[in-house]
């Protein structure tokens, strides 16, 4: 036997060895990943028409700043 297979053989056999197990089954990081995502999901969908909750400010900002002078940027 070569050096290099001996090397090679006890690194393999080392690591299936010393193996480290999961500290849950691997469906339970899947739900939660879900439920991480569904969670920002939520944070998310509360700020839907945020913008409309001050229409009044929108419209009296729009009424003021209309005009020629500002052609765009």
């Amino acid at each position: 036997m070569s050096l290099a297979t001996a090397v090679l053989t006890n690194t393999v056999f080392t690591e299936t060895e010393f193996a480290r197990e999961l500290p849950f089954e691997p469906f339970v990081y899947g739900i939660i990943t879900l439920v991480i995502f569904f969670a920002l999901g939520a944070v998310t969908y509360s700020y839907r028409d945020v913008a409309n909750r001050h229409r009044a400010k929108a419209a009296a900002y729009a009424a003021r700043h209309a005009g020629g002078e500002h052609g765009g940027h």
